[in-house]
């Protein structure tokens, strides 16, 4: 019998696992799937490393800088602001506290007003001061009504925070929580946005290296839990002192009764091979014209050089559920939108895959993060972990499955 079975071989099973092991508790990761990772996948296709929808790591994350070693990951950097689409040219957004040779074109930039501009700067410096467990104990309201209440034009809104929050946030119509909001915004001008070299599938594999070899058993799919153990698929049964759920919030509803599955948010991406990157430089691309179906672009082998071969480069291009024409259309209609974009050069660019992602994050609008942490315990013997218990993002998977653990160690040494 093992002391802890955790269920999902994701970063926040896996985060859960190495606290426990470092709690002298025996501890078996129990995974569905033929590799670890849970939604952080990188899959390889004809050389390109395509993870399963765009994803990055933000360095300031407190957790994520506490259990990830950043120098062996590789680390490569994008250029701190975006190129948006507007009136259809392609115009620069810099941040000139982190990229001050940006600031003239940043401020000639027409997605807003000077005063917009500025208003960036004091959001910055407001979000910024104090600790930053700060920005949970903010007034939380939607991100949209944050925004106006910061006195953001609608236009600098529509044309920057809804494509720029859209891809972060997966959310443009920015009904998100401002708490989340607040906190992604100061991690991202706190830190480099980044990609491991070998895609961001590197995080979670870099956390299960470190467990013992036989840790983590795959194509181990978990049909029932109790308190006593669980129930594989086949009708296996695994013995435990206590059992730790750390799937994605539907699939842990589903195996625990009781526990309210969240909403979703979800995300498509579209993967192309080109012989050319159609922007040279290591950046975010975003539609400030909202014609969609694309949310943003992003050229991967420009920030990491290991995501395609020599020779080609890899284009990523997001679209949210709101601008999802349906499959077989959506390729296409990103194909026009991108050739309108960037020319003729799109006509031969080789699609690659295409991936859907329904629950890409669990939905935060408000009340969701009024308690910035629910519960890990969820009745004797069952515990819960994930990003669904804090908030949406590599630091709140992480975090949760350090705070389950910690709650599993007290209460085994107390029984």
């Amino acid at each position: 019998m093992a002391d802890v079975a955790v269920v999902g071989a994701g970063l926040a099973g896996l985060a859960a696992a190495r606290e426990l092991l470092a709690r002298d508790l025996d501890v078996t990761v129990l995974e569905a799937g033929d590799d670890v990772g849970g939604r952080v996948r990188t899959d390889v296709v004809e050389g390109f490393l395509l993870d399963r929808g765009f994803q990055v790591l933000l360095e300031a994350y407190p957790e994520a800088a506490r259990v990830l070693d950043y120098a062996v990951l590789d680390l490569h950097a994008f250029q701190p602001g975006a190129v948006v689409r507007v009136g259809g040219r392609f115009t620069r957004v810099d941040d000139p506290f982190r990229r001050p040779a940006g600031l003239a074109a940043t401020l000639a930039s027409p997605v807003g007003t000077l005063a917009d501009k500025a208003r960036v700067g004091l959001l910055r410096q407001s979000l910024r001061s104090g600790p930053v467990e700060r920005v949970w104990t903010l007034p939380e309201r939607t991100t949209l009504a944050e925004l106006h209440a910061r006195g953001f034009s609608s236009r600098f809104i529509d044309r920057f925070f809804r494509p720029f929050l859209g891809g972060v946030l997966l959310d443009d119509r920015l009904e998100t929580s401002s708490r989340q909001f607040a906190f992604v915004f100061r991690m991202f001008s706190e830190g480099d946005v980044s990609l491991p070299c070998a895609g961001i599938a590197a995080l979670p594999r870099q956390l299960a290296a470190g467990l013992p070899p036989g840790t983590v058993r795959l194509g181990r799919a978990v049909t029932a839990v109790d308190r006593g153990g669980v129930t594989l698929a086949g009708g296996e049964r695994v013995d435990a002192r206590a059992v730790v759920v750390a799937t994605e919030g539907p699939a842990a509803a589903a195996l625990v009764p009781g526990l309210a599955a969240p909403s979703s948010q979800g995300v498509a991406c579209v993967y192309y091979a080109a012989d050319a990157p159609p922007v040279q430089e290591p950046v975010l691309v975003l539609d400030g014209e909202g014609g969609g179906p694309v949310n943003n672009v992003v050229v991967p082998s420009q920030v990491a050089p290991g995501y395609a071969p020599a020779g080609a480069a890899l284009v990523s291009a997001s679209v949210l559920p709101s601008s999802d024409p349906g499959d077989p259309a959506l390729e296409p209609a990103v194909r026009g939108q991108l050739r309108g974009w960037f020319g003729a050069q799109v006509d031969g660019w080789r699609h690659l895959r295409t991936y859907r992602i329904p629950h890409a994050q669990p939905g935060q609008a408000p009340p969701a993060l009024e308690r910035p942490q629910r519960p890990v315990r969820l009745a004797r013997g069952v515990y819960v972990c994930g990003d669904h218990r804090d908030n949406a993002s590599i630091n709140g998977a992480l975090v949760s499955g350090r705070r389950a653990a910690a709650t599993v160690a007290a209460d085994l040494a107390r029984s």
